[in-house]
This record gives structure tokens, sequence and C-alpha cells, in this order.
């Protein structure tokens, strides 16, 4: 690989990975209303995503895409509707019976909120075209180049150790703050309905995506 369009890619990614998008909101909505653990389980899990798409990438769903271009808005509509359903469920959460606000001590479901990062992160479109439209611009061609997937795999890699260190820090940093509040339930409630809230708007976001 050209040494040069590699350390182009990885000052490019890095770049990119700081500018709060979908998946940083999503790991920030879990690391306030859930805490570190949560915030943390949820970078992993848009990590876990993005190995997927890496692995399509690099072995051809690229091809399928361009001649079927409605699979890219199936993915878009179904991204939209289960950010959808985790905003109504994040906004449920947030109250007990009667409208009482559930108590701090009930554990969350890590498994869930990591099952949850990789769902959104499959059914984000936008993922799916920085991976057919931003990384081949850093391919290298000609005699002695690696092959075009060994290539696709080493820059998802990159990727994927970039985003998680960004979001984990993102997680880290709200998780910290969270989790002195989260015991007063009045600010455990505020918080939840904001992560609602976030979740609401990314999957408006999605939709708009569409019409442009």
């Amino acid at each position: 690989m050209n040494h040069a369009l590699l350390i182009a890619f990885v000052v490019a990614v890095a770049l990119i990975s700081v500018v709060p998008g979908p998946d940083m909101m999503f790991v920030l909505a879990h690391a306030v209303s859930g805490g570190r653990r949560a915030g943390f389980v949820a970078a992993a899990g848009m990590s876990t995503g993005l190995m997927v798409h890496t692995v399509a990438a690099a072995f051809g769903l690229g091809a399928l895409i361009r001649t079927a271009p409605l699979v890219l808005e199936g993915i878009r509509i179904a991204g939209a509707l289960f950010l959808v359903y985790l905003a109504v469920m994040t906004w449920r959460a947030s109250r007990g019976k009667g409208g009482s606000v559930r108590t701090p001590n009930k554990p969350r479901s890590l498994p869930r909120v990591y099952a949850m990062a990789v769902l959104t992160n499959l059914a984000n479109p936008k993922v799916i075209l920085f991976y057919l439209a931003f990384m081949p611009q850093f391919l290298t061609t000609g005699a002695h180049s690696w092959p075009a997937t060994a290539q696709f795999l080493v820059l998802g890699a990159i990727f994927i150790v970039i985003g998680i260190v960004v979001d984990s820090s993102v997680a880290l940093l709200a998780g910290t703050f969270s989790e002195r509040v989260l015991r007063r339930q009045a600010f455990r409630r505020w918080l939840e309905r904001a992560s609602a809230t976030i979740f609401g708007a990314l999957a408006i976001r999605l939709v708009l995506d569409a019409t442009q």
C-alpha cells in the first residue's frame, strides 16, 4: 500500500471520527442514560457494525448496491424505523408504573445495548456510502499493489481502531458525568428523555437525508 495515501487516510478518518455523527450520538445517549459501562458497550457495538461493513465492502456489497440501489433505500428506512423504536422505548423506560421514575438500581441489559448499537450502525446508510465512495480513493493499483480486498480490510481496521478510541473517550467523559447524577431520580428521568430525543432526532435525520 502507498504510505502517503495511508497517512492521508488516517488523518482524514481521525477528523471524520471526532465530528459528531449518528454513531457518536448513539454512544453519547447510552453513556448519559446508563453510565460508562453502557457507553463502552455501545462503542463496542458500533465497532462490530463497522467490522461487518468492512467485510461486506471488501467482498462485494458495493457491487450489489450499484446494481440494486433500492437496497440502500431499504437500509435507510429500516434504520429510521429502528431509531424511532429506540426513542419510544427509551422514553417509556424513563417512567415506571403510574408515571413514576424507575429505580436507579435497576441494571441495564448490556447485551441489549450492544445489539442495538450493532443494528444502528448496520442500518446507517452513510456508513455504507463512506465505504463505497470514500475508501476507494485510498486504494492503490499497479503490479506491486496489494489485492483490493486486502486493502479494504486494512483501511477498515484502521477506521475501526480510530472510531472505537473516539467513541470510548466520549463514553468515558459522558458516562463519568452521568454516573454522578444518576442516583437522583429527577436527573435520571431527564437524562433518559434526552437520550430518547437524540434517537428521535437521528431517525428524522435519516428521513431527511432520503429527500436530499
